[in-house]
């Protein structure tokens, strides 16, 4: 979880749909692999963005939310950027939930193409999907993920995060 005292907002992620077989659960199974920013006084969730619609691979969104102030497009904006199991590193506007960025840890994440920065949806490769009757090889991240739930720490003289990462794929 991640607190900002000046919105009242805590901020946290959701788990993956279940079962893991994506084809037993059609849809984006909303509401899964989402990061919440929440009003701590009325409980009400201000926004929701779902990172991984339909997740076929066990990305479980619930890794750490960094909180940071940063320019964007010019003006002091808060942030809050979380590097997700699947690969890719979101900074979203805390206050209101738009996606600023997502960007792919490295170049070896190959289950998405990019994320499409206007609709906030990824644009997946087929390749690496896990649907019945396909064997995907060589999907990366592993469902181990490229960041799982370690901390992070953020350095706002260089506005850098720094972060572990693991480099597993899986079949």
């Amino acid at each position: 979880y991640a607190y900002d005292p000046d919105l009242k907002m805590l901020y946290y992620g959701s788990g993956n749909p279940a079962p893991w077989n994506e084809t037993l659960r059609p849809g984006d199974n909303k509401w899964t692999m989402t990061i919440w920013g929440r009003d701590i006084n009325s409980g009400e969730a201000k926004f929701g963005y779902q990172k991984t619609p339909h997740d076929e691979w066990d990305y479980a969104g619930v890794n750490y939310v960094g909180l940071s102030e940063q320019r964007v497009n010019g003006k002091m904006s808060k942030l809050l950027t979380h590097p997700d199991r699947n690969g890719l590193v979101y900074t979203l506007n805390r206050e209101n939930g738009d996606l600023v960025n997502a960007f792919k840890i490295d170049n070896t994440v190959n289950w998405v193409k990019h994320v499409d920065l206007k609709t906030g949806l990824p644009v997946r490769d087929p390749e690496y999907s896990t649907h019945m009757d396909h064997e995907a090889k060589g999907i990366c991240p592993s469902a181990m993920g490229y960041h799982n739930q370690g901390i992070e720490s953020y350095d706002p003289n260089r506005q850098l995060f720094f972060m572990g990462v693991n480099h597993i794929c899986m079949d």
